[in-house]
């Protein structure tokens, strides 16, 4: 899987050793006061992270929440969906 290019939403080839140099999570999603009340959101965007969530958990693919919201890169949102996965597993080992 290492190597594998992924398209991004903007059509640019993201390698997954790209995705991986975003596991910072301060690179993906931050929390700033005056950014939606402080609410963690994708670096760069007003795009509240739980909103990734809140498709995925509705039914809607990744390809519908890049397409809504073209402003988080399919470099972030798997990279919060891997760091996400991550701290879940965490929980439980």
């Amino acid at each position: 899987m290492s190597g594998s290019p992924r398209c991004g939403s903007d059509g640019a080839v993201v390698s997954y050793e790209t995705i991986l140099d975003m596991a910072d999570l301060r690179t993906i999603v931050h929390s700033d006061p005056q950014i939606h009340s402080g609410t963690p959101v994708f670096v760069g965007t007003r795009v509240p992270a739980q909103t990734l969530f809140d498709y995925l958990e509705g039914g809607d693919s990744l390809e519908e929440f890049l397409d809504n919201y073209p402003s988080v890169t399919r470099a972030q949102a798997i990279a919060f969906l891997e760091e996400a996965g991550r701290a879940a597993l965490s929980q439980i080992a």
